[in-house]
């Protein structure tokens, strides 16, 4: 699964978007760099059911933003990405 499967599986499974995501976890100060993985995951399993793969995908945006590494990017392959930089605004509103 792509990066950003990962992303648009959590809006499915959640009703919210990445982004909005990103922001309540900004509430609750977990983007501090203080703040542990397990910390964000216990919440995203709490509140919206999200299991430990896909806690991480959001824990990686939370934490260093939209961008990723170029390791999958125009790879082969079930992991790739078309893009270093995920959409957080909804997989409905992604331009084409």
């Amino acid at each position: 699964m792509s990066f950003q499967a990962y992303l648009d599986t959590i809006e499915e499974k959640t009703g919210l978007t990445p982004r909005e995501l990103v922001g309540l976890a900004h509430e609750r100060g977990f983007d501090d760099p203080k703040t542990k993985a397990g910390k964000i995951i216990d919440w995203l399993k709490e509140d919206y059911g999200l299991g430990r793969g896909h806690a991480m995908a959001l824990v990686h945006v939370i934490k260093n933003g939209p961008i990723i590494s170029e390791k999958h990017v125009g790879a082969d392959g079930v992991h790739r990405d078309e893009s270093t930089e995920l959409w957080l605004d909804g997989k409905n509103n992604r331009p084409k």
